[in-house]
């Protein structure tokens, strides 16, 4: 069937001879109307005139087609699409001809002649496309030509500024085809060799006769049709024959270590791998090109030697053979942190001074100083990162095509505030999804000998399926889906803009999250945030909802991963309890878009033992300092109820356990001093040891000074503490 382009409008710039007229005449012959843009100016870029196209316009006219003619510089890009939209109302097609020489050798080349030439074609093509754009995307249809030259691609004696331009001419069409994609904005570059005023100067005439403009035409038709879907390419033409053009790059070597830097004799000792083109990779998107660095990076964490390939292809096919990769133990490795690794992991996930209850989480000084249960995902997690699914037997894998499918999380002891804990990880299955493959990763950490927590990471690897495996696993902890009935319980949080910038400080490097541009290359708006944020945040949620804030209560969380979320929207958490299994389902508030589901949390259930005995206390100094302030209570109890009105708690310590409870009730009644479990509710608490104690009221220790070095815990309001002082200073000397 014949192309026909009926009802389309292309606008042809230099189209008043050559390469320009031909496609003119092409495209007016199978139906387009046609706007023949030409300056009529000489090869050099010199003078003006309407002749060249009114006389195109004109054998176009005879022949029954439609046509106009625009004289103006392709520097006026606007008025060049003007023109279009006046005569027919739209513009679909835009092909980038208009050119002009200035050859000298580069040490001869004034800045005129280097001007002039970006100016017309560099300059002149972006701003002729640039006034399209807008109106191809509304429209959501539009063919581009881009025309680059062999001078540009393998560069030519004489002809440095025509060669530069003519390869940033291929640069910009690259990336216009990245952003019009997704409007049917098509880009395409095109390196034609034809006789013509620019050619004719360096080529023989019978070779000339060979080369004409009619057959590079057929290929920039084909190009500019809707039904074509080339994209982003670039092809060289002429004399009849048409070749598309790709990038290669050699494997090449790595040339550090995480021992020892890079030299130049690194380089000069590698130049044959460096240079070797065997197996070579084709380089088709700045995200092939990132990943093979990222590659290179988990080899070097790794510990590759200087010299080696990198591992993988950087090609999209992964492939999978499960029968080595199943039970493949991953190289053990520490993870070594501190309180302070715990906190920042606590405001990652939205933890807020704004609420006292996450103090536990953000206060190291806090006598409940706590580790999120949800930390045990950050324990875990350099098992991923360092690369270790690259180094497995049967796995070859394009990380540009792995996504986080679910997590598994579940602790056998509340993890410690500090430490350093030992990682076993291992492939427990790899599953056949068809369209691709799961890899069930499991990795343990262990305290010493102690099993803290264990971890389940679903790995799945787009288009790595079709290998023959099994699609289903008992080795896999399964999402649930909730129960069919309201949510028995909501929470929201709202995300700050910077969240995925915080969160990544907890280990997860990701540019994805951080890069705007990294993340345009797969397809956002923005950096989205990390999943397991939003994991962290539903997580915090059921806590706060259902446990008290206690961590000890926490067993274990699963959730499968939809959708992304970006910083600055609304978590919503939908909660229904069975039992002492929480059900949850997370959404992005703004836009009620799911984005974990089939997710749980299991808890411990609320202990029912009654509290600790206190041990004996006797033997302790401070019994009698609590017996004395009782005495002068009693002499003056109305008069400091009157001054302090509070009640203060006291835990007593020795050899690091609770020795004594003491209560000073001076807000009821005429005041008190209790000792033991109080059944009220205290304004502050403060546990502080017997001797420390002691050193304070005999005023040795500064109680800031014990407080600020941690001798001094104090929870509750921290203000009134500052009264204590006075209580102590005047009424329990001794």
């Amino acid at each position: 069937m014949a192309l026909s382009f009926t009802g389309r409008v292309v606008l042809v710039t230099g189209a008043g001879g050559g390469l320009g007229k031909a496609y003119a005449l092409a495209f007016a012959e199978r139906g387009a109307a046609v706007i023949v843009n030409d300056l009529g100016g000489d090869i050099k870029g010199g003078g003006k005139s309407s002749a060249a196209a009114d006389k195109v316009v004109e054998e176009i006219k005879a022949k029954g087609g439609k046509a106009v003619a625009n004289y103006d510089s392709v520097e006026d890009g606007e008025k060049l699409i003007q023109t279009a939209l006046e005569a027919f109302g739209r513009i679909d097609v835009v092909v980038n001809n208009a050119g002009i020489l200035r050859d000298r050798s580069f040490a001869r080349t004034s800045d005129a002649d280097w001007d002039i030439i970006h100016r017309v074609h560099l300059r002149g093509s972006f701003l002729v496309t640039r006034a399209a754009w807008n109106h191809m995307k509304n429209q959501k249809f539009g063919r581009i030509i881009m025309t680059t030259s062999a001078a540009g691609i393998y560069g030519n004696f004489g002809q440095a500024n025509y060669s530069a331009a003519k390869l940033g001419m291929l640069g910009l069409a690259n990336t216009l085809a990245i952003e019009g994609k997704k409007y049917n904005v098509n880009c395409n570059t095109i390196a034609p060799t034809a006789g013509s005023r620019l050619t004719e100067t360096v080529m023989p005439p019978d070779l000339l006769e060979n080369l004409k403009a009619e057959y590079v035409a057929p290929l920039v038709l084909w190009l500019c049709h809707e039904d074509c879907r080339e994209n982003g390419s670039l092809f060289e033409v002429g004399a009849g024959w048409v070749g598309k053009l790709r990038w290669e790059r050699a494997k090449g070597a790595i040339l550090r270590q995480n021992t020892r830097p890079m030299t130049p004799e690194d380089v000069r000792d590698q130049w044959d791998k460096i240079c070797d083109f065997t197996n070579a990779d084709k380089i088709a998107t700045i995200g092939e090109s990132v990943q093979s660095l990222v590659n290179v990076l988990s080899q070097v964490q790794s510990g590759a030697e200087v010299g080696a390939h990198p591992a993988s292809s950087v090609s999209s096919a992964s492939e999978v053979n499960n029968n080595p990769a199943v039970g493949h133990k991953l190289a053990q490795s520490q993870f070594t942190y501190s309180h302070m690794q715990c906190i920042l992991y606590a405001l990652g996930v939205g933890m807020s001074t704004k609420d006292p209850d996450s103090l536990r989480f953000l206060y190291e000084n806090h006598p409940e100083f706590s580790c999120l249960p949800t930390f045990g995902v950050i324990v875990s997690q350099d098992a991923l990162m360092r690369g270790g699914l690259m180094s497995v037997p049967g796995l070859n894998i394009d990380l540009t095509q792995v996504l986080h499918g679910e997590q598994y999380l579940e602790l056998f002891k509340p993890l410690p505030t500090s430490g350093t804990l030992t990682i076993d990880a291992t492939v427990a299955d790899v599953l056949d999804k068809g369209s691709g493959a799961v890899i069930l990763l499991d990795v343990n950490a262990y305290n010493g000998d102690e099993l803290i927590c264990f971890n389940q990471y679903s790995v799945f690897v787009v288009g790595a399926g079709g290998f023959g495996g099994k699609r289903s696993s008992d080795k896999a902890r399964p999402p649930v889906a909730p129960p069919k009935r309201a949510p028995d319980a909501v929470m929201v949080d709202s995300t700050t803009r910077d969240q995925a910038a915080l969160y990544r400080l907890s280990g997860d490097w990701n540019p994805l999250h951080i890069d705007p541009s990294f993340a345009a290359m797969g397809g956002f708006k923005q950096p989205i945030l990390h999943g397991l944020c939003s994991f962290g945040f539903a997580a915090r949620h059921v806590l706060k909802q259902y446990a008290d804030n206690d961590p000890a209560r926490f067993k274990a969380i699963k959730v499968r991963f939809l959708k992304p979320v970006l910083p600055g929207q609304s978590l919503q958490t939908e909660m229904w309890k069975e039992g002492n299994r929480i059900h949850l389902q997370c959404k992005v508030k703004e836009t009620n878009a799911v984005v974990l589901s089939g997710a749980y949390v299991d808890l411990h259930p609320a202990s029912d033992e009654a509290p600790e005995s206190i041990p004996n206390s006797e033997g302790l100094q401070s019994e009698l300092v609590f017996a004395e302030i009782g005495r002068r209570i009693k002499d003056m109890g109305s008069e400091l109820v009157k001054k302090v009105n509070a009640v203060f708690g006291w835990e007593i310590t020795k050899d690091g356990q609770n020795a004594a409870q003491w209560t000073i009730d001076l807000k009821s009644g005429s005041g008190s001093v209790h000792k033991g479990p109080f059944s009220g509710k205290t304004d502050v608490t403060i546990t502080v040891s017997d001797e420390d104690f002691m050193e304070v009221v005999q005023g040795k220790l500064n109680p800031q000074k014990a407080f600020f070095s941690g001798k001094l815990k104090i929870r509750g309001n921290i203000m009134l503490s500052q009264k204590l002082e006075v209580i102590l200073k005047d009424h329990a000397k001794l």
